[in-house]
């Protein structure tokens, strides 16, 4: 099992970048002075003493001194930003609320599409692997208003900071405040 201490002799872990320098060359690949590691489906791989472990569960390692239990979650979404502050721990359920809208949104906020039968803008949402309906909207804002306050009420909001909902109502809130001026 790796310790904090095998890792602080071959590793220099930058906090600020995210990069873990090799103190050491190991092999004829890893110099000393090169950056460790490579991506591997999106994700920053390092290898040590012949096992390969990922970058942003090395980092817990070298700064709090052990390997989280749980999920280590990247903030931004971007899996190979493994900068300290963009790092936390967290549930399984947790992470797989701080995803990124999925590539067939059309309205810009996760969770808000256009239903065409009924004419209105629908709001849904996946509560423990279940679609649950939120309700129909005839006014985007209303929809979004009520896909963010639903997030608030189960809890989404610690675990997705990135909430497209509330960053629409907040930038509708202050266009509504200088068209008002």
């Amino acid at each position: 099992m790796l310790t904090q201490k095998r890792l602080k002799e071959l590793l220099l872990y930058n906090p600020d970048t995210g990069l873990f320098i090799r103190k050491k060359r190991v092999s004829s690949n890893a110099l000393r002075g090169a950056v460790a590691g490579g991506i591997v489906h999106g994700y920053v791989r390092i290898k040590i003493d012949r096992k390969v472990y990922s970058a942003h569960r090395l980092a817990f390692l070298y700064m709090v001194g052990y390997f989280p239990e749980t999920t280590v979650d990247h903030i931004n979404r971007v899996t190979n930003d493994n900068r300290w502050k963009n790092l936390r721990e967290v549930t399984r359920l947790c992470q797989t609320r701080n995803c990124g809208m999925s590539k067939n949104n059309s309205s810009g906020v996760k969770g808000i599409y256009w239903g065409s039968r009924a004419g209105k803008w629908c709001v849904g949402m996946s509560v423990l692997g279940r679609r649950k309906t939120i309700g129909t909207f005839k006014d985007f804002y209303e929809a979004a208003y009520h896909r963010y306050a639903a997030e608030q009420c189960l809890g989404f909001q610690d675990c997705d900071i990135n909430s497209s909902a509330k960053q629409f109502i907040e930038k509708r809130t202050i266009l509504d405040h200088w068209v008002a001026m």
